[in-house]
């Protein structure tokens, strides 16, 4: 009977401060001198990529191609296992907002609004012994004042990375995946807390997508949810689960902003105060004056002129500013589009050529009287609105000119 011998092979070791080359397939578990932890650099084999983990599974799987074997790799062309199904970008979040790029010193932030989002940001991020600490912070007052452009401008001032949503989120054809896509957002949010930086999810309209526009308003299951899941999370902020997920598992709580023009359409257990903390937004002169001067700051537009037009236009909203600027730029676009006439406007809006480049122009100039015209103008289309109620009279009946009435819009005008 013939005897087997058996050889043992012994695997170098790299000597210390050296770069051992050791195959894989000849690693059953690697030493500990050859471990990180020893100072040492290991380049296990040729998929150095791979092995240090330096990125997501689908971009390894993209780096890998033809790098083994075809047979290894099932199908060919598109359909192929060695395409990745997903971009890097696909695996950012819809609700993340970079907020790096924003310089906060152009723009004016309100002391109050600063002070109350400073303050409801920090109680929550502090372990304050036998306070319950709202998770929730309300900002709601009229349209167009500035709610939602001045929590940004606080987020950025403060360095935090908020996790977005809108009212459209809030419901769906199917039932229950807003009430998911809440809880998906805040763990979101609270994985960049846990990375070391401060987070929030915001709210965008919040009554618009859970409040009850009167009677005739439809109250579906997801609002319902909406409601449930965010009292949920006011209530175990700490403890947030994924439908299907019912391991407890500690995550780090995250501050909740939300905006909204009428919180009392929301559902009243909601608002209370131990889950909501509400901040009626209503600017002050001081503080439209202020945001009105940097809207027109790159105008050129002093401050005195700046006080005129909103004493002036008193009873408008803080957007009425914004939109008065875009207003005085439209003689300047008229004339862009008579100079290049209306057949070849395209060609210059829609993917330019090199020759023609970016549209340009000279600004316009924007003095106290020029404002004052065109800020007229918006008021006259604002009390036709108002004026002109066409849809009661179509409405009614079967409106028809006949002797007495008229279908000319214009004397419509003038009779109402």
């Amino acid at each position: 009977m013939s005897a087997v011998i058996m050889s043992t092979i012994a695997v170098p070791v790299a000597k210390a401060g050296a770069v051992g080359r050791v195959a894989r397939h000849q690693l059953g578990a690697t030493p500990a001198q050859l471990g990180k932890g020893n100072g040492m650099k290991v380049q296990m084999s040729r998929w150095k990529g791979m092995d240090e983990d330096i990125s997501d599974d689908q971009q390894d799987i993209a780096r890998g191609r033809g790098m083994v074997d075809s047979k290894f790799q099932g199908g060919f062309g598109l359909g192929g296992t060695q395409n990745a199904v997903m971009s890097s970008s696909d695996y950012i979040s819809d609700g993340y907002k970079d907020l790096s790029h924003m310089d906060t010193e152009e723009f004016y932030i309100s002391e109050a609004f600063m002070d109350k989002m400073t303050v409801h940001i920090a109680k929550n991020f502090m372990d304050l012994p036998r306070i319950k600490v709202p998770l929730i912070l309300g900002v709601w007052g009229g349209k167009g004042q500035g709610k939602t452009f001045q929590t940004t401008l606080v987020c950025a001032k403060l360095g935090v990375q908020p996790i977005i949503m809108s009212a459209g989120e809030l419901e769906s054809g199917n039932a229950g995946e807003p009430a998911k896509l809440i809880r998906q957002r805040y763990r979101e949010a609270s994985d960049i807390v846990k990375k070391g930086k401060m987070s929030t999810l915001f709210i965008n309209d919040l009554d618009a997508g859970a409040g009850r526009m009167g009677g005739a308003t439809q109250y579906t299951v997801n609002n319902q949810m909406v409601n449930a899941t965010l009292m949920n999370l006011a209530d175990n902020p700490t403890n947030v689960q994924l439908p299907g997920q019912y391991q407890v598992e500690e995550i780090p709580r995250v501050p909740v902003i939300a905006t909204g023009n009428d919180f009392s359409t929301l559902y009243a257990p909601l608002i209370r105060d131990g889950r909501m903390e509400k901040f009626y937004w209503s600017p002050t002169f001081e503080d439209r004056v202020g945001v009105a001067c940097g809207i027109f700051k790159a105008d050129g537009v002093n401050a005195q002129d700046v006080e005129v037009l909103v004493r002036t236009f008193d009873g408008q909203s803080i957007d009425f500013f914004g939109a008065l600027r875009a207003r005085v730029y439209d003689d300047k676009v008229r004339s862009w589009i008579k100079e290049v006439g209306i057949d070849a406007m395209g060609s210059y809006l829609i993917n330019p050529s090199k020759d023609k480049g970016k549209v340009s122009f000279e600004p316009p100039r924007m003095s106290l009287d020029i404002l004052l015209q065109y800020g007229k103008m918006l008021e006259s289309e604002q009390e036709n609105v108002k004026r002109v109620q066409l849809a009661d009279a179509y409405l009614d009946g079967a409106v028809l000119a006949g002797e007495g009435g008229s279908s000319n819009t214009q004397q419509s005008m003038l009779l109402s």
